[in-house]
């Protein structure tokens, strides 16, 4: 047995539209949208009387796609908790960029919270990261040689 690839990645959010947005903003597209609720979905999340809505998103390529997630029921009480990098658990999402310098200026154009300035990688790649939607964070990365 071999693993293939990685499939997709998931993120639970609280609200799927403002998300959604900003995903789509930042330059994925839409690849699908659906909901799910009934005996199979309670039995892959182990969780009685889930129902969730989902938008799938993903790059022109079709090679990367996530996953949002929004649960309708049962609801997290819980609620958001922004992670910083050294949070245990999934960290961030890296995604590879043309020009990072005019990403970064659409992300703060539009809101988002940019945590640090852009830095040179023994001159290999431009990295920053920056807060998405619910505390999501991103990693961007332009490749330089």
């Amino acid at each position: 047995m071999e693993i293939q690839r990685i499939d997709h990645v998931s993120i639970n959010v609280a609200d799927l539209q403002v998300a959604k947005a900003f995903f789509l903003e930042f330059g994925l597209n839409v690849i699908g949208e659906w909901e799910m609720d009934g005996e199979l979905l309670e039995n892959i999340v182990a969780l009685p009387d889930a129902k969730v809505a989902c938008a799938a998103l993903g790059t022109r390529d079709g090679e990367v796609w996530i996953e949002l997630v929004h649960y309708e029921t049962p609801k997290d009480e819980r609620g958001i908790s922004e992670p910083f990098a050294n949070t245990l658990g999934i960290g961030h999402i890296a995604f590879t960029v043309d020009d990072i310098e005019a990403v970064v200026a659409r992300l703060k154009k539009n809101g988002t919270e940019v945590l640090s300035e852009i830095q040179n990688y023994k001159g290999q790649y431009k990295l920053v990261y920056c807060r998405g939607p619910e505390g999501i964070i991103l990693e961007l990365a332009e490749k330089l040689t």
